[in-house]
């Protein structure tokens, strides 16, 4: 007995366009992505460069801190000044000049 089955024509997925395939867009996007940010970077970093470094700069930075602690001092000062003058004259005796009541 030679039964044949006839078989039905094997069917091929149809295949789509390169750009319709989601998975391609996975794989590149991200790539496609660094670079559009890099581009961008460059961009920004020629229009605006940093500003150069003074040569003596550190010479400035002493003279700033210098400035910066006589103004605190002066603050420091300026804030004590009251309790020093009211410390000062509770210290101070008063003078002696007979009306209060002392010996002549």
């Amino acid at each position: 007995m030679n039964t044949t089955v006839a078989s039905a024509p094997a069917v091929e997925p149809r295949s789509r366009a390169w750009w319709r395939e989601p998975m391609m867009w996975l794989v590149v996007g991200g790539p496609a992505a660094v670079v559009v940010a890099g581009v961008a970077t460059v961009m920004i970093a020629v229009a605006r460069p940093d500003p150069v470094v003074a040569e003596d700069y550190y010479r400035r930075g002493i003279e700033i801190n210098k400035t910066l602690a006589q103004q605190r001092e002066a603050a420091e000062a300026a804030a004590l000044r009251p309790a020093l003058q009211a410390r000062n004259h509770a210290a101070t005796p008063a003078p002696d000049d007979g009306a209060a009541g002392g010996k002549p």
